[in-house]
C-alpha cells in the first residue's frame, strides 16, 4: 500500500510489524514511531501486526525502521 494523503494533507501510512503480542508491545510501537517528526498519530493493534501512522508529510521508511528497532520490534515493510 502507499501513502493516501487524506482532505486535511496528512498523510496515512499502514506498517506491518513482526513481534507485537500485547498492549505493551503497542505501546512501545507507537511510542517511538510518535516521536518522529511531524507525526500526528499512530495506532499499533498487535493482532494484526498493523501500525497505523498518520503524518504530516510521507515519512522516511528507515526512520520509521530505526524507531521500530528502538521500541524492540521489526518492521517487515508496509503493509
Amino acid at each position: 500500500m502507499t501513502a493516501q494523503t487524506d482532505t486535511t494533507g496528512s498523510v496515512t501510512a499502514v506498517y506491518k510489524v513482526s513481534g507485537m503480542s500485547c498492549g505493551h508491545c503497542e505501546g512501545a510501537v507507537s511510542g517511538e514511531i510518535s516521536q518522529l517528526p511531524g507525526v500526528s498519530s499512530v495506532k499499533a493493534v498487535a493482532a494484526s501486526g498493523e501500525v497505523t501512522v498518520v503524518s504530516a508529510a510521507a515519512l522516511d521508511e528507515e526512520a520509521v525502521r530505526a524507531a521500530v528497532d528502538e521500541a524492540g520490534f521489526e518492521l517487515v515493510g508496509r503493509a
